[in-house]
């Protein structure tokens, strides 16, 4: 997992989602996919929201987070975590004990 640092507030959301943008970049980048070819996976209907999301704009649907997971070969309950640590890092705190750590 990528160790990226969490921001709790609103004013700097727009921060840990670029980080969170960058890490499913490279997620997508690994497995060797386009943006449009993720999207189909998905079945999205735009691709251009993978490019959102790619750029700390826009946010997974948390009953898509087993799909984006499985498309993005990752272990899903590690996979939620992340998203869950940038989505909602006070949950994430509350439920972990600690924002500044990635999942292990």
């Amino acid at each position: 997992m990528a160790h990226e640092k969490i921001t709790s507030t609103d004013s700097r959301n727009k921060e840990p989602r670029a980080e969170l943008g960058i890490w499913l970049r490279a997620l997508r980048e690994a497995r060797g996919i386009s943006q449009r070819q993720l999207a189909d996976e998905l079945s999205l209907p735009y691709y251009t929201f993978i490019s959102q999301l790619e750029t700390g704009r826009g946010k997974i649907p948390s009953a898509r987070y087993c799909d984006w997971a499985t498309a993005l070969r990752q272990e899903p309950r590690d996979f939620m975590m992340v998203l869950l640590r940038y989505y909602e890092p006070e949950a994430y705190g509350m439920l972990f004990g600690d924002t500044k750590t990635a999942a292990n």
